[in-house]
């Protein structure tokens, strides 16, 4: 039986509330050294030429296969998050930044407040400490660009909460406001504002180096795209 290979990944508080929430399914992360296609119509990554099918289309599979740096379906991706480590026991209870308090145990109703807690940052977790894992089930890679609606749902987006039974359904504009505030009308537009706003175009100071960014929206870089579920630690 193959062995089930293990890696962390990365996820920030609004992200794990959603896998928690079962919101979110999937995860879209840039292709560090970016594909492209040749003169010829073939897949190329680097140096490495993966041709094309009968079609004439690119062939990304073989890519895939033996280059995804998160592995491949079947594999496991162990949760990094923001945490921290209360109670006096050993090791210790975990509670963290993205559900903090309701997962805390009745015996620890008198720990400090959430803002009295030392957090942690989330890339200093260890394997130990993690309180969610994920299964992979497939793994591709597209354009940015090309998510569509449902894909945008299954990242884990947040709709407005509507005014009245029979109106649009709108949706958070995490570029302008990540509380609500503001919204956009489709799911492929709020994940749009969700990228910028990760990869930093929401503010000013990072307009520059957003817009000049191999890996913004506009450049419409190929990513990774990662479709997990949770499974028992």
């Amino acid at each position: 039986m193959p062995e089930i290979k293990e890696r962390p990944i990365l996820f920030s508080a609004p992200m794990v509330r959603a896998i928690l929430e079962g919101r979110k399914t999937v995860t879209r992360r840039p292709v560090k050294v970016q594909p492209h296609i040749d003169a010829s119509g073939n897949f190329c990554v680097g140096k490495s030429n993966y041709g094309q099918d009968g079609y004439g289309k690119p062939v990304t599979k073989h890519f895939v296969n033996g280059c995804c740096p998160f592995g491949k379906p079947g594999d496991r991706l162990w949760v990094r998050e923001t945490w921290a480590r209360v109670g006096n026991c050993d090791p210790g209870y975990l509670t963290f930044g993205a559900t903090y308090p309701a997962c805390l145990p009745p015996e620890l109703e008198n720990i400090p407040a959430a803002s009295e807690i030392r957090w942690k940052p989330s890339i200093h977790m260890f394997r130990r400490d993690s309180r969610i894992v994920l299964e992979i089930t497939a793994v591709r890679v597209e354009r940015l660009q090309d998510i569509s609606d449902e894909q945008a749902e299954a990242e884990g987006i947040i709709p407005v909460p509507k005014t009245t039974e029979g109106s649009h359904q709108f949706w958070r504009n995490y570029h302008l406001s990540g509380d609500g505030t503001f919204c956009v009308r489709t799911p492929k537009e709020s994940f749009k504002s969700l990228w910028c706003h990760v990869a930093g175009g929401s503010f000013p100071k990072g307009e520059a180096a957003y817009k000049a960014s191999p890996y913004s929206w506009e450049a419409n870089p190929w990513v990774w795209v990662v479709e997990f579920k949770r499974v028992t630690p």
